[in-house]
């Protein structure tokens, strides 16, 4: 590690990690002792390390929000999936978890299968800017996205929309609170979760390798074993 690696990624003295607290499989708000958790908050700690600065998290409450904050120089690197619009603004390493995206419906749901979703008339929800979001946008052809915020599974149940779609792991901690709905075994997408900092970033290299040692070493593998998420390690770049 280089000194300019150091001022490239912390350019304050401190590493300022956003932090997406709306993706549970990745971040955790408190870990126990009051602190953040989950395999980001550990990556960002021992880039932190790394670089002999301190880590500073910055908290958001949607992806969307973490967007903006590194285009606005707001913090130094992220942890979200992999989109061609976020592309745009952000220089992503390659994944280092790979993570499914589903429907959930109501159990009476004639719909079993995430291809019979796009039908002209069906609605389905989904955050705002999320990576599904993304998705959905650019592949569905007849089906209407209702986009809102936290909030927008409630829809589902309600009847308001048909469906919602979302992180595998985030519709099933949301189901196990409320009856009546059902998961669809299928994906529609892997989404392809990485770490990332403001397009033309100095320090985009050495993050990048940074990526690969942790995937090649079983850091990420241990960091998500110890906040019991069950997702698979990227494949090496």
């Amino acid at each position: 590690m280089a000194a300019s690696d150091t001022a490239a990624l912390a350019p304050t003295g401190r590493l300022r990690a956003g932090m997406n607290f709306s993706n549970t499989v990745l971040t955790m708000r408190d870990r126990g002792d009051g602190k953040p958790g989950g395999v980001a908050a550990d990556l960002a700690r021992e880039l932190g390390k790394r670089l002999g600065v301190e880590t500073d998290f910055i908290a958001y409450d949607s992806p969307g929000e973490v967007v903006d904050a590194i285009s606005a120089g707001k913090c130094d690197v992220c942890f979200l999936a992999i989109e061609p619009a976020r592309a745009e603004r952000i220089d992503f390493t390659a994944p280092y978890v790979l993570i499914e995206s589903t429907y959930i419906v109501r159990e009476d749901s004639p719909i079993s299968h995430p291809p019979d979703m796009d039908k002209p008339g069906l609605k389905i929800g989904v955050m705002e800017r999320a990576a599904y979001d993304l998705y959905l946008t650019r592949t569905l052809q007849h089906a209407t996205l209702v986009r809102g915020n936290r909030d927008y599974l409630d829809d589902v149940g309600s009847g308001k929309i048909d469906a919602g779609a979302g992180i595998r792991q985030m519709l099933a901690d949301y189901a196990k609170t409320h009856k009546g709905l059902r998961i669809m075994p299928e994906a529609f997408a892997t989404v392809s979760q990485a770490m990332g900092c403001a397009k033309g970033g100095k320090g985009y290299l050495y993050l990048r390798a940074f990526v690969e040692e942790m995937k090649a070493t079983g850091f990420v593998k241990r960091g998500l074993a110890a906040s019991h998420q069950d997702a698979t390690v990227a494949p090496k770049a």
